[in-house]
């Protein structure tokens, strides 16, 4: 079933409210092989609290029928055990959405996060508290719920992420003085503090407009028209590339190509030669680590 997000008014919350589902579908994978020696029913504990905790929270006010949730995943591999309830690892989080009457699902996301570092006791609920003191457990989860929710909106309105990506500042803004990595700005440049200051930074407007624009005026008409459909594409590659040109290698733009390198390939092969010169003209300038893959779009096709 296509999706459809908007915002509404409280009387049709109101009677919607027996037919509301959460936001999220979210698939969640523990694995910690190189811990040895642990009772490994904790990590499957672990695994089944982290499931429950972020598809069973409703994030916003917003109604969603039970197939319109947002596809997404969170794998964590830890690594590293600190005491009898601290771990470390990394976490990789990707987002998916189906593209307009098709059976086409296009990646809006596909990040990994090196700073994992959370304590988790079995049988303990994890519970967020927006105003209030959290776990770094919780609030990783609730950062990343609140990317998922920005990013997904984002594709099918214009700016249609803020509210979301407010509240994942928020919790960055919280977490200034926790000891554990990820959240500030002098750490490193790819990390949660530049991801949420990317996102909500003015010089990359662009890029979140070619989000909407890539995605609901680009791949969602391209079912019934697929010369315009790649042409809206084409366009809103420029928009990254002016973000580029005023900032070049943010940390966004990478994050935006890791998800469609692969695609916008896929897209343009089949393309007129000059639209593909065209779009290989934009994309190798704004990522040149992904030109092995570019290159394809201006070699001469065979009769």
């Amino acid at each position: 079933m296509w999706r459809k997000h908007c915002f509404v008014l409280w009387l049709g919350v109101l009677v919607a409210s027996g037919l509301r589902a959460q936001e999220l579908r979210c698939n969640i994978s523990v694995t910690s092989q190189q811990i040895q020696g642990t009772n490994r029913e904790l990590f499957s504990n672990m695994q089944r609290d982290l499931y429950e905790f972020l598809n069973n929270k409703r994030w916003s006010e917003h109604v969603f029928a039970y197939d319109e949730r947002i596809e997404c995943s969170l794998q964590f591999v830890l690594n590293e055990q600190v005491g009898s309830d601290q771990f470390k690892g990394t976490l990789q989080v990707r987002v998916s959405r189906p593209v307009y009457n098709s059976s086409y699902t296009t990646t809006l996301l596909n990040i990994r996060d090196n700073d994992i570092d959370f304590s988790y006791r079995e049988f303990e609920p994890l519970v967020y508290n927006e105003g209030g003191q959290n776990t770094n457990l919780v609030n990783l989860l609730a950062f990343y719920a609140n990317i998922i929710l920005g990013v997904d909106y984002d594709s099918f309105s214009l700016m249609g992420g803020n509210e979301f990506f407010s509240r994942a500042e928020h919790i960055v803004a919280q977490c200034q003085n926790v000891r554990e990595a990820g959240w500030k700005s002098f750490e490193n440049r790819r990390n949660r503090y530049w991801l949420i200051n990317n996102l909500q930074d003015r010089s990359y407007t662009t890029v979140r407009e070619c989000l909407y624009r890539y995605h609901r005026l680009g791949l969602d008409v391209m079912a019934d028209n697929v010369a315009d459909g790649r042409l809206a594409i084409a366009e809103s590659l420029e928009l990254v590339r002016k973000a580029y040109r005023v900032k070049p290698n943010s940390y966004l733009i990478q994050i935006f190509f890791d998800a469609k390198a692969d695609e916008i390939v896929n897209v343009f092969k089949p393309a007129f030669t000059d639209e593909r010169k065209r779009v290989y003209n934009v994309v190798s300038e704004v990522n040149p680590a992904n030109n092995s893959k570019y290159g394809v779009l201006i070699q001469e096709k065979k009769n």
